[in-house]
């Protein structure tokens, strides 16, 4: 790739980053460029074989109830598979169906190296040339950005974002440290496949009860998760309020302290299920930060660079998280609207379907703090189970 002149580069040829370019298209900008430093989706060709989506897909797209994990309004993973929960490669397939099929030109085997603001434009220096871009989209993922380095002895463990498959895990007993959707992920298929489970976590996630799907377990988790614990008793123990602070290899064993002294052991390398670090990492410099939060404009663009702006899951609005696809897909019609404004070019009035759609939220009202109005029904619950330690 040569030197190249261009209206728009988005970094990322993930959801995030097909769904801002099919927006884009939406709002009558048409020269730009996807890079991708692997192939179309390589993070979710690399989940463990087991995984499945946590959001249900469902193809009422004609009706006006677009597929949850869709990256545009028209199209739908569960009318390409018909399946409700696809695998991570079935998700890479249908990333790849998008490309094809809207002929989106992605570069893939393309590393970025610098971005850098040239006024109200930006040089960007890849593995493959320089380009000069009038607007930059990060949407790189946090897939490759496991969240290591919590503790001392942590490198003696498997972070879940390197297994290929939770059958073929070693040994009868695992220690799997963290609670949330990831944790929960790893002790199902674990237990399923004939392992006793430890779940380590600083909270109780497992019993928390809030209306942003972003701060409690899934329903499809959830549903897993009392299925196990009914279909093998004992084969699970759940250990809240709990933070792990050492783990050392003595001679065949792990062994796992506890801050309250407690210790652990199991024959084979704990488990880490504690998430990722900020997809915006490699370019942290570029934006305004507050302690661990990147900091937006009502736009998702960068407080400090005018025309950089992001769209994946560590986007964070009036302290509503947008991480599941679902969520972050609905601002997509907002940088591509941001972003023809910046270019100065007037919004093709199809970008009017997006918001019609879901996928152009400019209203963050909308993301407060609700509980529905509907009395609690007569469920056994996990904490009916009496397994929770």
């Amino acid at each position: 790739m040569e030197r190249s002149d261009i209206e728009v580069l988005i970094i990322g040829a993930g959801p995030a980053g097909l769904g801002c370019a099919l927006a884009l298209k939406k709002a009558g900008i048409e020269n730009f460029r996807i890079l991708e430093r692997s192939m179309v989706g390589a993070s979710f060709e690399a989940w463990p074989r087991e995984m499945r989506m946590i959001t249900p897909s469902f193809h009422g797209n004609p009706f006006i109830q677009t597929d949850l994990n869709a990256v545009n309004p028209a199209t739908s993973p569960a009318d390409l598979f018909g399946r409700e929960h696809p695998s991570g490669a079935q998700y890479a397939a249908y990333l790849r169906a998008v490309v094809q099929h809207y002929q989106l030109e992605v570069s893939e085997g393309v590393s970025v190296k610098q971005i850098k603001p040239q006024g109200r434009r930006f040089t960007v220096s890849t593995s493959s040339g320089e380009i000069d871009a009038g607007a930059v989209i990060w949407a790189a993922g946090e897939f490759g950005l496991p969240r290591t380095a919590v503790f001392a002895g942590a490198a003696l463990c498997w972070h879940n974002s390197t297994i290929q498959s939770w059958a073929k895990w070693p040994g009868q007993a695992s220690i799997v440290i963290g609670g949330y959707e990831s944790g929960i992920d790893a002790a199902y298929h674990l237990v399923q496949a004939g392992k006793r489970v430890q779940v380590i976590s600083k909270g109780e996630p497992w019993l928390a009860d809030s209306a942003d799907p972003s701060e409690a377990l899934s329903p499809y988790t959830k549903e897993r998760l009392v299925h196990i614990l009914q279909a093998y008793p004992g084969q699970l123990e759940l250990i809240g309020q709990s933070e792990v602070i050492k783990v050392a290899r003595c001679a065949d064993t792990f062994k796992v302290t506890l801050a309250d002294g407690r210790t652990l052991e199991t024959g084979s390398p704990p488990i880490l299920a504690t998430g990722f670090r900020s997809a915006l990492t490699p370019v942290r410099d570029l934006f305004e930060w507050s302690g661990e939060h990147p900091v937006f404009t009502e736009e998702d663009a960068s407080t400090l660079h005018p025309g950089l702006f992001y769209s994946g899951p560590s986007l964070v609005q009036r302290g509503s998280k947008f991480c599941f696809i679902y969520k972050f897909r609905a601002r997509f019609g907002v940088v591509a609207r941001a972003v023809a404004d910046h270019l100065g070019q007037s919004v093709h009035p199809d970008l009017d379907a997006y918001a019609a759609r879901g996928f152009m939220i400019d209203d963050l009202d909308c993301c407060v703090d609700c509980q529905c109005a509907l009395d609690e029904a007569d469920t056994e619950t996990i904490e009916d189970l009496e397994v929770v330690q």
